[in-house]
């Protein structure tokens, strides 16, 4: 099983998001988020530092500039989806992923009580 740690680009960027109020509150993550063919997309137009600003995790090990390094996505590339972050909490959790899940879970009630 792989190893992660926490992104800090990637958690700073779902602060600025949900700071500027550009997030998604009700959607189904699974039905919005970023397939393979939007992923690459994305890297032809931003760099790999942009693309490591959409998620939480890195993978231990994985070469840098590789999509094999990042994981736990948090938005569609324009906003944060709460169902993105409900996704990482889970996932992280299922898999003992403590700091992933924890660093989800803080970003949740940021969201929460941001758009209360």
């Amino acid at each position: 099983m792989a190893t992660y740690g926490v992104c800090g680009a990637g958690v700073a960027r779902c602060r600025e998001l949900i700071a500027a109020r550009q997030y998604v509150l009700d959607s189904e993550w699974n039905e919005v988020q970023p397939d393979a063919a939007a992923q690459n997309d994305y890297l032809e137009r931003h760099s790999w530092q942009d693309y490591a600003g959409w998620h939480l995790g890195l993978t231990a090990g994985a070469t840098d500039e590789t999509k094999a390094r990042y994981a736990f996505a948090h938005g569609d590339f324009r906003r944060v989806h709460r169902s993105a972050l409900i996704a990482c909490v889970f996932r992280a959790a299922q898999w003992r992923h403590k700091e992933v899940e924890l660093a989800a879970h803080d970003l949740l009630q940021e969201l929460d009580r941001t758009s209360g």
